[in-house]
């Protein structure tokens, strides 16, 4: 096995995704939650706060939260944020289903997080990443929003770069986000062992692609949610077929 050729195919690959021209990105499936979301010339504080719900729930669900509040306020903008309290979060969070499964802790930071944009920003999420600052910088920003971790924060700069195509002064900050598909793939690739961490995957991504760890991460997430399956993976159609050692069943 020869990591060289395994990381340089995934990485070619990533490459290919992060100068794919900029289309509107499907977080939700739901094409009002998504237009919103994608809105960050008039709405960028929506994205940011998708990111702060992203917690223990599936990403769709997560994603979807803004929106959701959006219908009950009938708008979406900082204006009508800013004078939310906790208590109105959580009211708005909770009734008359719950759009999160922690409704309290996620209300919290939802609030901290409108004050924080309005506080630091001046109203304007966009500032978080606006005039090319380095990645370490934008993941560092992330990182002060209540119950934002190194994942999330490498996922939304990663994001930013590949997806919404905002430039950075450089990229070596920007994280593989280790969720089940890629360490998954990791592991099947070789890349590391069945066991593990999540920061042994991090660091392995950083040795093998120093200058831009991330650029790995939706080519596994890829390969791992389409053909390299927890049970039954469908290796013939996976494009690392024929560099990965466990393909064809395997173990």
């Amino acid at each position: 096995m020869n990591e060289n050729s395994i990381s340089d195919r995934l990485v070619d690959h990533g490459q290919t995704l992060f100068q794919a021209p900029k289309q509107l990105i499907q977080f939700t499936k739901v094409p009002e939650a998504d237009a919103l979301l994608n809105d960050l010339e008039a709405h960028p504080h929506a994205f940011v706060l998708a990111c702060v719900m992203d917690h223990q729930v599936k990403a769709e669900k997560a994603w979807l939260i803004p929106y959701r509040i959006s219908e009950k306020l009938h708008g979406f903008s900082m204006d009508t944020l800013r004078p939310l309290t906790r208590e109105d979060v959580n009211r708005l969070m909770t009734k008359p289903e719950p759009l999160h499964r922690f409704v309290g802790k996620m209300s919290e930071s939802f609030q901290s997080a409108v004050q924080r944009i309005s506080n630091d920003y001046a109203g304007d999420a966009a500032r978080i990443w606006t005039g090319r600052p380095s990645s370490a910088e934008v993941v560092y920003r992330f990182l002060t929003f209540n119950g934002v971790g190194p994942k999330i924060g490498s996922m939304a700069a990663n994001i930013l770069a590949r997806e919404f195509k905002i430039p950075f002064a450089d990229y070596f900050s920007i994280d593989i986000s280790a969720d089940v598909h890629v360490r998954r793939v990791f592991a099947r690739l070789g890349l590391c062992a069945a066991d593990a961490s999540t920061e042994q995957v991090i660091y392995k991504a950083k040795a093998l692609h120093p200058e831009f760890p991330g650029m790995m991460d939706l080519p596994c997430w890829e390969i791992g949610r389409n053909w390299c399956k927890s049970r039954e993976p469908e290796c013939a159609g996976c494009y690392m077929n024929g560099l990965c050692p466990t393909a064809d069943g395997g173990n």
